[in-house]
């Protein structure tokens, strides 16, 4: 017992089973799960507490699937459902309408199955999951809120239904929008009201009207049996049984002759075209709508209630064909997807009313993805050669040597379409592409045009030549022989570029005694005496062994015994005569000695201290000293190179000859030569040995040989695609052609380019198109309704009247042979007709002779007619004379073969010959700039008209259809201005200026030509460059001071104070002759050395001193001082002091002393090549050494002073190039843009490659031109109106109406155009049959009877409408809708009403509605309250109505002041004549009575109201509508949806 309880509150767990495990894959598998004893309350217990025999089991077999299976099986999941509405937690699925605000949660859900891959059957959805999660069965969604039934506004109200007495009139509404989501369905469309005439009906009319009514025909059915049924009096309706069909023939009895209708096996068996019968009922009604007797109703000639007809037969297609490629075909990048489509066609065109054929063309997506697919085409680029002459004006081009232009350029490229190689296949070679058809490659077109830059040739800029240096050894390190040179040097600032090598760099001058190592002695020391102050003494002197250039090199090197390191001197003593040491040598007068000049040089030293009377100096020759000096003869010589030759192959230093390494040339090296002669200067060359050996320059250079460049072309093109159809009886045969594209031009003795660029061959033989034709049959005889169905139907008495005959219609071969009726559908164009309306003659119809001839024309625009007459008794029938029904006359227009031309609308713009682009290239290459002006054609349309201002084809009038005649589109003329002026001078005399070229306006542009650039008031433009003028080109040269000269009185010793002077004069510097003196006024004269100064001459017995040193150099600072220093040379007497032997002063700016600075100037303007247009350039500014007062000096003090010199003097610049504008070729014409009419016309276009820029000469106005295309005749199908609708022999019920189909000519903008349209011959316009089956013809219709509850028409669709959430549309595809409403006639009908139906579709383009509530002004505080869309139309719903403004607008707290109302403003006020007296809080208190108020002659100021307070009946707007209605009113709420 306790054990049964505790049975009952545990059970079995179980877990999911696990992976299905096993040795070998397959059905040997075993899965394994998890078993749990449970209690009730959720914790585990043991085992034994769970029945053992209730235990679920652990281990099962399985399939255990193996990593091959992947590829047999794959999950299939179907598209996903509707989004349904997900439930509430009461599980109820309920529209949120109150909660909604835009969308609402809902669930899709789709099915999930595991399939084999073979045959799409379903298996264990666990094999599947081996491989990969099962996909979701569920996701999430959105639902738009529910959008209730929007309506239009109410119609006009109807007319009464009767002229008397009471009727009823209605007004109608239509849908606009269908309930969607759960909204609210659609409210009566209908209004109905009653209505009273003013007139009485007149005594003793009936009540009731009768009337004939007809219900619509029967389906088309063939006669079984002889039995038949009746319902109701009239109805026949016949059964129809499962026996075979038969077109069963009936034998029509006449009183003369049968009729015999045969079977024809072989041609209506292929086409089953069979003849059945369809009936009608026929009721009369009464104006109630209740039916009554027939007879009250009968006319004469009833309506028909049997007739023949076509037994439908539906459209028969073929198979589907296979699939067509896809058509994407490569990886794009936009991951668009491609389609492929599949056909069928018609093997059976529908017959009578069978089902129309289905789609006859269907397209999926496919390659999706497209990871497998090769990568698109694209445009390949290869840019030509750099062209500069194009960007010079005109008159620059006859004045310019095109072939030496430089600078920037312009350069274009072909653009073709080529198929990319794939990134995987390994590149040896420069890869070429093969190119495809251009419209494969998808993107804009890469530009065709850049800039570019062709290098100029520059100048070797190289310095000034240096001083003459010193005699020296060709050789420094082997000194041989007495022979030597002197050298001056000149370096490269920047090397040239496109022009022949720099000049010489070296010039010597033989000369003799050469020494490369000299001694020279470094530093003296201070004589030091022997004995005593004076006297024999010695000093001590550094020596040093230095080079030409004044550096330390090892003693060894200097070939002469060194000078002493101690030398004898002599301290003057007392009473001695005391000189100064040797000065330096001056400077040679001449660099070298000739036949008039030979070089000298002096030394000088002066007499310091007089001596005592025993002593005297020496003589005042021995005072100075002069040797000769470059004394070797006035001879230059230098090497001169030639440019170096070609670089030719030398195979001792070939690099293993021309290869390609991933796409890069490797070529040889060669070597280039050059001649090198020894010249002399004036002379000419000379033998080599007068010219130093060390300084002679190569003779032999590497280089690389030009790389030899095959022809790179690429591959042929696939071959133009033949025609895939069959080919016409006797038309030629059409050809394919392919073609290749040069890349590369062959240069430097590569592979030149092949020949053939081009090839064409004729396609392989195809199929000629196979004939076909339709072969029809004799007609055979009408075919009637049978008898069987005749006597069974009322008023069928006798065998004639309208009926059906057919005629077999076969396909045929051109052997006449049976064919397939698809065969013929395809090549023999439409079927023609099978069946046609035919008349069996009753014994009353009228009878008629034949047709008389046609009369004869009497010119254009007559008439020309025939005639017949009525035969036998019908002569006597008052109907059959009636003409309107039998016409005894017919006419028709007579032919006329004149027509006339005449000019129609505007010339076309001129258009100028083009010369076309040779080649089938499908690609451009600009090459040149189009021709825009010269002579052209204009064209004209001409329209061909007929005698009756119809149109007809061109060519009845001229061969082209056009007119042309010549015209000149004139040339532009670019600016011209003169040619540069020459340089001014350098504005500055001394360090930098400006110098400046001009040029002026010659002729303004015209028509379109290159502007010119800005000019200033004058018409000119300026230039101007940075200049230098040298500084120092001529200097002062001093003589040595002359002896100190005393004057002496009554023979006083001549010592002490004295005058000394020198010699002056200003030579040119650097020209190596400092005895030949120019004009003083030439060199500074702010600078002019001193001629004359005191001096000091000691006496015998005064101490002397050495002449002062050089002031120390130091910062010109007033703050610092400079010293010089002396020293003693010989002792005083006695008490005798010496002077001070150290000097100093403090240093005075620009006075003892003076500051440098250098100083740059601006940046000059960008300065181009000569031959240079635009492009690179060079911007330049110069430097000038200022001296602090102000002063221009030499560069060279700066130099000396190394000064810091932080900027850059030359830098890159870069002159915009004066693009013009450059425009593709023009694109072939198109093709007329209408095939007829006067609208057609052709265009052709170009792009822009390049906009002007600069100077450039603008575009040409025209980028598109268009041409008139010949007026040919329009021929359309005229679909006319429907006709209102026709209830054959009777009043009302199922009718028809019908349109008809014309062919008509017209011009192309017809039906809206003022020319007249022609009705023509349906072979014009084509296809009728097919046309026919396109348009409907015919269409039921139903006439209400009177009393009768009907549906109006169907009203015309709404505009296309989106779902949309805050603005953006929740749907791709919109929704229309229309409807119908009821309308009733009397109310005793009431209850046989329809319902009011709506139909919805879909529908392209749609737009997103929004609703509000629109309000009116305000009026006695009401105001009209409507809901609007937003394209302006007023609509009941949309508008949610918990926002629906108030229509009534009431007074807080309410006016119930005596003589107080409520005013628009929404505030209590009085009356009129009254005065609001308000409260502290704004609130009106009370009214009191305007003083004067009567009279009006008060002074107070009143506020009155616009109404009398007074409570007013204000109806509320909120419902739907506001009648006031004259009678009761009816409406109706049953509904019915359709379509949705």
């Amino acid at each position: 017992m306790v054990k049964a309880n505790i049975y009952s509150f545990i059970s079995h767990f179980t877990g999911q089973w696990g992976r299905c495990m096993g040795e070998e894959c397959g059905t040997d598998g075993v899965q394994s799960r998890m078993v749990w004893c449970i209690h009730s309350e959720g914790w585990t217990t043991h085992h034994s507490n769970c029945r053992h025999s209730d235990k679920p089991e652990t281990h099962r077999p399985c399939f255990k699937v193996c990593e091959w299976h992947q590829d047999l099986f794959e999950w299939e999941v179907s598209e996903w459902g509707l989004c349904v509405l997900a439930p509430f937690q009461s599980n109820e699925l309920k529209p949120r309408t109150v909660e909604c605000i835009t969308a609402q949660h809902g669930i899709q859900r789709r099915k999930v199955h595991c399939v084999r891959t073979s045959n799409r059957t379903a298996v264990t959805e666990r094999i599947c999951e081996f491989f990969s999660p099962r996909p979701a069965l569920e996701q999430a969604c959105l639902i738009p809120c529910p959008h209730d039934c929007i309506i239009s506004d109410f119609s006009s109200w109807s007319g009464c239904s009767r002229t008397c007495g009471m009727g009823l009139q209605h007004r109608t509404r239509h849908v606009l929008a269908a309930p969607m989501y759960g909204g609210a369905n659609c409210p009566n469309l209908t209004q109905t009201r009653t209505c009273a005439n003013l007139l009485p009906c007149p005594v003793g009319e009936s009540e009731h009207h009768y009337s004939l009514k007809v219900s619509p025909w029967s389906e088309c059915r063939q006669p079984q049996h002889k039995g038949l049924w009746m319902s109701g009096r009239t109805m026949l309706d016949f059964t129809t049984g499962d026996t075979e069909r038969n077109t069963m023939k009936r034998h029509i009895q006449s009183s003369q002759h049968h009729h015999h209708h045969l079977h024809h096996h072989h041609s209506l068996k292929s086409l089953d075209v069979e003849i059945g019968y369809q009936t009608r009922q026929v009721r009369c009604v009464r104006s109630d709508g209740k039916n009554a007797m027939l007879s009250l109703c009968t006319l004469d000639n009833g309506p028909g209630t049997f007739q023949s007809c076509i037994m439908p037969r539906d459209c028969e297609t073929s198979d589907w064909s296979v699939w067509s490629p896809c058509s994407k075909t490569c990886r794009a990048s936009d991951m668009s997807p491609g389609f492929r489509v599949r056909t069928r066609s018609i093997t059976q065109t529908p017959i009578g009313l069978g089902k129309e054929c289905a789609t006859l063309e269907e397209k999926e997506a496919c390659n999706i993805i497209g990871d497998l697919l090769p990568n698109c085409p694209r445009f390949s680029t290869d840019w030509g050669e750099c062209q500069v002459a194009s960007l010079l004006s005109q008159q620059d081009r006859r004045l310019n040597n095109v072939s030496v232009l430089c600078g920037g350029g312009i350069q274009t490229r072909q653009l073709y379409c080529v198929q990319v190689p794939d990134n995987s296949t390994p590149h040896h070679r420069k890869e070429v592409s093969r190119p495809v058809n251009g419209h494969l490659c998808a993107g804009e077109l890469p530009s065709a045009v850049q800039p570019c830059s062709i290098p100029c040739p520059q100048l070797c800029l190289l310095s000034s030549w240096s001083s003459w240096g010193a005699c020296l050894h060709d050789n420094c390190m082997e000194t041989h022989g007495r022979k030597g040179y002197r050298q001056r040097r000149r370096e490269v600032l920047e090397e040239g570029y496109g022009t022949e090598s720099c000049a010489h760099l070296l010039e010597s001058m033989p000369c003799e005694d050469p020494a490369c190592f000299l001694w020279q002695v470094q530093f003296e020391g201070a004589c030091v005496t022997s004995e005593g102050n004076c006297g024999n003494g010695t000093r001590t002197q550094t020596v040093a062994c230095l080079n030409s250039k004044g550096q330390l090199v090892p003693e060894e090197l200097c070939e002469d015994e060194p000078p002493p390191k101690e030398v004898s001197c002599v301290m003057a003593c007392s009473g001695d005569c005391v000189l100064s040491s040797w000065s330096d040598w001056s400077s040679c007068s001449h660099s070298c000695s000739s036949k008039n000049s030979e070089g000298r040089q002096s030394r000088t030293r002066t007499i310091l201290g007089l001596p005592g009377e025993a002593k005297a100096c020496p003589a005042a020759t021995a005072l100075e000293e002069w040797r000769t000096c470059n004394d070797h003869p006035c001879i230059t010589f230098y090497w001169e190179a030639s440019p170096w030759g070609p670089c030719i192959e030398d195979s001792s230093m070939n690099l293993n000859g021309t290869g390609y390494w991933n796409g890069t040339a490797t070529c040889a090296v060669g070597v280039q030569i050059r001649k090198v002669v020894c010249m002399k200067m004036g002379i000419g060359p000379v033998i080599p040995k007068r010219c130093p050996e060390s300084a002679r320059p190569d003779t032999i250079q590497p280089c690389s040989l030009p790389c030899k460049k095959d022809c790179i072309v690429t591959l042929f093109s696939e071959w133009t695609a033949c025609p895939t159809t069959c080919l016409p009886v006797n038309s030629s045969v059409p050809a394919q052609s392919r073609y290749r594209i040069i890349i590369q031009r062959a240069a430097n003795g590569g592979q030149e380019c092949p020949d053939t660029l081009y090839e064409e061959r004729e396609c392989e033989a195809l199929l000629v198109c196979p004939i076909y034709r339709w072969k029809t049959h004799r007609w055979h005889p009408c075919t009637l309704v049978p008898d069987s169905v005749q006597q069974g139907m009322t008023g069928a008495s006798e065998s004639c009247g309208k009926g059906l005959e057919m005629r077999g219609v076969s396909c045929v071969d051109e052997y006449d042979e049976m064919a397939a009726v698809s065969e013929c559908l395809r090549w023999a164009g439409p079927m023609p007709s099978r069946f046609r309306s035919c008349w069996v003659p009753c014994r009353d119809d009228c009878t008629f002779s034949s047709w008389s001839k046609f009369s004869e024309c009497s010119g254009c625009g007559s008439r020309r007619t025939r005639k017949r007459t009525l035969t036998g008794r019908s002569r006597k029938q008052d109907r059959c004379q009636r003409e309107d029904l039998y016409p005894l006359v017919e006419s028709e227009p007579c032919p006329c073969e004149e027509f006339v031309s005449q000019p129609y609308g505007n010339w076309s713009s001129c258009i100028l010959s083009e010369t076309p682009a040779q080649g089938p290239l499908q690609g451009w290459r600009g090459r040149r700039e189009a021709r825009d002006c010269g002579q052209g054609l204009r064209y004209r349309a001409v329209v061909c008209l007929d005698h009756e201002a119809h149109l007809v084809s061109p060519d009845s009038c001229s061969e082209s259809g056009l007119v042309e005649e010549v015209c000149h589109i004139p040339c532009p003329l670019d600016c011209k201005l003169s040619d540069w002026s020459p340089w001014s001078a350098c504005s500055a005399s001394c360090g930098s200026g400006l110098k400046i070229r001009s040029k002026w306006l010659r002729e303004k542009p015209f028509n379109g030509g290159r502007p010119c650039p800005k000019l200033d008031l004058k018409n000119q433009v300026y230039e101007a460059v940075p200049c230098r003028s040298e500084c120092g080109q001529y200097e002062w040269v001093r003589d040595p001071w002359s002896v100190c000269t005393i004057n002496t009185v009554d023979e006083l010793p001549a010592c002490g104070e004295g005058v000394q002077s020198r010699k002056i004069r200003c030579v040119r510097r650097d020209s190596g002759d400092l005895v030949s003196s120019v004009n003083e006024t030439l060199c500074d004269l702010e600078e002019i050395p001193l001629q004359a100064q005191t001096c000091v001459l000691p006496c015998p017995n005064d101490c002397v001193m050495s002449q002062w040193s050089q002031w120390s150099t130091s910062n010109c600072d007033a703050r610092t001082m400079r010293m010089r220093t002396r020293h003693m040379l010989r002792p005083p007497v006695a008490d005798r002091v010496c002077p001070d032997s150290t000097q100093t002063e403090p240093c005075s700016l620009n006075s003892t002393c003076f500051n440098y600075h250098y100083n740059v100037s601006s940046w000059s303007t960008c300065q181009l090549s000569e031959h240079a247009i635009c492009g690179q350039g060079m911007r330049t500014r110069l430097l000038d050494c200022i001296r602090s007062d102000g002063k221009v000096v030499d560069l060279s003090v700066c130099e000396e002073l190394s000064l810091p010199q932080p900027w850059r003097l030359a830098m890159n610049c870069v002159v915009d190039c004066p693009f013009n504008c450059i425009l593709s070729d023009w694109a072939p014409w198109t093709e007329c843009s209408h095939t007829c009419g006067s609208k057609g016309v052709m265009i052709r276009s170009r792009s822009m490659l390049q906009q002007a820029h600069e100077e450039g000469r603008p575009c040409a106005s025209q980028l598109s031109q268009t041409k008139p295309c010949p007026i040919r005749p329009c021929y359309s199908w005229l679909l006319s109106d429907w006709s209102p609708c026709t209830v054959e022999g009777a009043e009302c019920g199922e009718g028809k109406r019908e349109r008809n189909l014309t062919c008509v000519v017209h011009w192309s903008d017809w039906p809206d155009n003022p020319h007249p349209s022609k009705t023509v011959e349906d072979e014009k316009c084509g296809d009728r049959v097919r046309k026919e089956s396109e348009q409907e013809l015919q269409q039921p219709c139903f006439v209400p009877c009177p009393g009768d509850c009907h549906l109006t028409e169907w009203s015309q669709w709404s505009s296309c409408q989106l779902t949309c959430l805050e603005g953006r549309s929740f749907e791709t595809v919109g929704r229309q809708a229309r409807s119908q409403a009821v309308v009733i006639q009397v109310l005793e009908n009431q209850d046989s009403c329809p319902h009011q139906v709506f139909e919805t579709r879909p529908c392209k383009g749609g737009k997103c509605h929004s609703y509000e509530w629109r309000t009116s002004a305000w009026n006695d505080n009401e105001r009209s309250v409507w809901c609007q869309r937003s394209d302006g139309v007023n609509v009941t719903g949309g508008c949610f109505p918990q926002n629906r403004p108030t229509t009534v607008r009431h007074c807080h707290p309410p006016c119930t002041k005596p003589f107080s109302h409520c005013k628009q403003s929404g505030v209590c006020g009085c009356e009129k004549g009254y005065t609001e007296v308000m409260t502290t809080h704004g609130f009106l208190d009370y009214c009191t009575k305007t003083p004067g108020a009567d009279n009006k002659k008060a002074d107070v100021k009143t506020s009155s109201g616009r109404l009398k307070p007074g409570t007013t009946q204000i109806q509320d707007f909120f419902g739907e509508w506001s009648l006031q209605p004259l009678g009761p009113v009816i409406t109706y709420y049953r509904s019915e949806v359709w379509g949705q």
